[in-house]
C-alpha cells in the first residue's frame, strides 16, 4: 500500500525497477539502487545470519564460529567458498571454517562429464535399488580422494561391493553359522581371560591399531585412507585369520581354544560394526543388532547410538604385526613360486630358502605359520638372493621407444650385459636405474620386461627385496603325504556335496588301482583324518564319485554312519 501497487508484485528485475515507494521520513520517492550484488553473498553470510547475529544470539554464534568443516563441489570455489571467506575476513578478520573438503565432479564410467545430451547420465536410483546405498557410499570413499573427479558406473560399484561388503559379510555369516550350532553366548566369556592363540593376538592387535588409525584419520578428515585401511583389514580378517582358523570351530565340544576363537572373532565383528557405522550405516546396523542386543540387553539398541570405539593399547603388539607382515610377504612369494612351477598347494615340499635385503622377523610360531601355509617342512634364510633366481631383461618398446628412440639399440645392448639383479632391485624399490649412456638414460620398472629363471632344483619368486625359492625335488615320503592330503580334500568336498554336517561321522569305501592312492587309503590313521569310522576297499550304497588323485582314478563312496 505504501508503494501504491495493486495486486501481486514481481520482485525481480526488470519489473522491480518500476516500483517506487514514498520515504516515511521525508516523503521523497524511493527506488531500487541500480547495483546488483551476487546472491552468493547471501549464502556467504550464513555463519552469522542464521543466528540473526549481531542483533542477538551472540553466545551461540561465538560457540559455533568458525565451523569445523564445510564441504561442497569444486565449482563452489568462486561461489560459496569465496563469499564465505571474503565476508568473514572483512567482518571478523578470520576464516569462517577450519577445514574445507572440496568434492570433485562425478563423471560417467569413462571419465566423461555426464549430460542428458550424451545419454550417459546414471540414474542414481537404479544403482541404489540394485547395489544399495552402502555400496555407493563405499565406492566414493575408497575410489579416490574426494577432490579428484570420479568415474562412476554400476559395474565399479558392484566391484567394491564384492571386495569389501561381500568379504566382510562372508566373515560375519561364517561366525553366525557356527555360533548358532554351538549356542555360543559371548556374555559368558571374557576376552582377557581367554587362552588366545598367536593368530588371535595378531588380529586383536590389528583391530586396535585399526581403531586408532581410523579415529585419527577421521579427525583429520582423511576419509579415503581410513576407508581403505578398513577394507584391507577386512581382507586379512577373512582371507588370513578366519581361513587359517576354520578348523578351530569344527569340534563338537567347546574347548578353551574354540572359546578363544569365538570370543576373538565376536569382538572383532562387533568393534568393526562400530568402526564402519559412519561409512556403511545399514550393514553396520544389521551386524550390530544381530550380534549384540540379544546377549547384552543393557547395550544401546542401535550401533548409531554407540560411541566410536577406543583402541585398547594393551592388545597392540607392533612387533607381532610386523612379523606377520613379513610372513604374508614370504607367503605371497611362495604361492607365486608354486604357481610358476605348477606345484599343487597340497603337495608338501622339503624346504624353502629365503633371502632379503632387510631383516625379516619370522621366528618361533610365526615361522610355523609360514611353513604351514606354504606346506613346506623347513625354512632357511640365506644371504645371496642372486643365487636363487636369475633375471633376464629386455626393453619395453612401448614406453622406451617414445622416450629414447635413438638410444634404443644401446639400451638393449646394455640390458643384455648388465647386472640384471642390480637393475631390478633399483627399479622395484621405487626409484629408477641410470644407464651410463650419452646422454644418461633413466630406466623405470615400466620400461623393462623382467623374466626370471630359478636355480636348478628350485622354483623361485622375488619382489620387494625378498626372494623365496622352493626346493622342488619330491621324495617318496613327500609324494605319499601329498596324495593323502589330496584324498582328504576330495572326501571333504564330497561331504559338502552330499549335504553332510561337518561333525557327521562317515564310513568310506573305495576302489583304486595298485598305486599310491590305495596305499594311503589303506593306512590305519587315514580314517581319523576324515572323521570316518572305517575306510575299506569295496563298494556300498551311498554318495559316490570318481575322482582324480594326482593322475590316479579312484572311486569313493561316503555313507553316513
Amino acid at each position: 500500500e505504501k508503494c501504491h501497487v495493486q495486486g501481486e508484485i514481481e520482485l525481480h528485475r526488470p519489473y522491480l525497477d518500476d516500483l517506487t515507494c514514498a520515504c516515511p521520513k521525508c516523503g521523497g520517492k524511493m527506488k531500487r539502487t541500480p547495483e546488483v550484488i551476487d546472491c552468493w553473498f547471501d549464502s556467504g553470510s550464513m555463519p552469522f545470519a542464521q543466528y540473526h547475529y549481531p542483533f542477538e544470539n551472540k553466545d551461540l554464534f561465538e560457540e559455533t564460529f568458525p565451523a569445523d568443516f564445510i564441504s561442497e563441489a569444486v565449482d563452489q570455489t568462486r561461489g560459496w567458498f569465496y563469499t564465505l571467506l571474503a565476508i568473514s575476513t572483512i567482518l571478523f578478520d578470520r576464516a569462517p571454517f577450519k577445514n574445507c573438503i572440496v568434492l570433485g565432479h562425478v563423471n560417467d564410467k569413462d571419465g566423461v562429464k555426464m549430460s542428458k545430451h550424451k545419454g550417459n547420465v546414471v540414474d542414481p536410483w537404479s544403482v541404489l535399488d540394485k547395489q544399495g546405498a552402502d555400496a555407493v557410499r563405499w565406492y566414493f570413499y575408497t575410489g579416490s580422494a574426494p577432490w579428484i573427479p570420479s568415474s562412476f558406473g554400476a559395474e565399479a560399484v558392484s566391484e567394491v561391493q564384492r571386495k569389501f561388503q561381500g568379504t566382510l559379510w562372508n566373515t560375519y555369516a561364517f561366525f553366525t553359522l557356527y555360533a548358532e550350532i554351538d549356542k555360543y553366548d559371548p556374555s559368558k566369556y571374557d576376552l582377557k581371560t581367554c587362552k588366545l592363540s598367536l593368530m588371535d593376538k595378531w588380529i586383536l592387535s590389528k583391530l586396535n591399531t585399526l581403531v586408532k588409525d581410523v579415529d585419527a584419520k577421521l579427525a583429520a578428515y582423511n576419509i579415503t585412507d581410513s576407508a581403505r585401511e578398513i577394507q584391507d583389514f577386512s581382507d586379512v580378517l577373512s582371507n588370513w585369520y578366519v581361513r587359517r582358523g576354520r578348523e578351530r570351530y569344527w569340534g563338537s565340544t567347546m574347548t578353551e581354544d574354540k572359546a578363544a576363537a569365538y570370543t576373538t572373532l565376536y569382538t572383532v565383528l562387533v568393534t568393526l560394526a562400530k568402526v564402519i557405522a559412519p561409512y556403511t550405516p545399514f550393514m553396520a546396523e544389521m551386524m550390530y543388532r544381530n550380534l549384540v542386543p540379544a546377549f547384552y540387553p543393557e547395550a544401546p539398541e542401535s550401533v548409531h547410538l554407540c560411541n566410536f570405539p577406543v583402541a585398547d593399547e594393551s592388545f597392540i603388539d607392533p612387533a607381532l604385526e610386523k612379523g606377520m607382515e613379513d610372513v604374508l610377504e614370504v607367503v605371497v612369494l611362495g604361492r607365486a613360486a608354486r604357481n610358476a612351477g605348477n606345484l599343487k598347494n597340497r603337495q608338501p615340499l622339503s624346504e624353502m630358502l629365503v633371502a632379503s635385503n632387510r631383516p625379516l622377523s619370522i621366528e618361533g610360531e610365526l615361522r610355523t605359520v609360514a611353513l604351514d601355509e606354504l606346506n613346506v617342512k623347513s625354512m632357511r634364510f640365506v644371504e645371496d638372493g642372486a643365487s636363487l633366481v636369475r633375471y633376464v631383461l629386455k626393453p619395453q618398446l612401448r614406453t622406451l621407444g617414445p622416450k629414447y628412440g635413438k638410444q634404443l639399440k644401446a639400451i638393449t645392448q646394455f640390458l643384455s650385459e648388465c647386472d640384471a639383479g642390480e637393475v631390478v632391485s633399483a627399479v622395484r624399490n621405487g626409484g629408477g636405474y641410470t644407464v651410463p649412456l650419452d646422454p644418461p638414460v633413466v630406466l623405470l620398472e615400466e620400461d623393462l620386461q623382467i623374466f626370471t629363471q630359478s636355480a636348478e632344483g628350485y622354483q623361485a619368486a622375488a619382489g620387494g627385496g625378498v626372494t623365496v625359492a622352493l626346493d622342488t625335488p619330491l621324495t617318496e615320503e613327500l609324494l605319499d603325504e601329498g596324495t593323502e592330503r589330496e584324498l582328504v580334500s576330495k572326501i571333504q568336498t564330497m561331504r559338502k556335496e552330499a549335504g553332510f554336517e561337518v561333525t557327521d561321522r562317515i564310513d568310506v569305501c573305495f576302489a583304486a588301482g595298485e598305486g599310491r592312492a590305495k596305499k594311503m587309503l589303506s593306512l590305519s590313521q587315514f580314517a581319523g583324518d576324515v572323521l570316518a569310522n572305517s575306510v575299506t576297499e569295496g563298494s556300498a550304497e551311498g554318495f559316490t564319485r570318481e575322482v582324480d588323485v594326482n593322475g590316479e582314478k579312484v572311486t569313493l563312496t561316503l555313507v553316513k554312519a
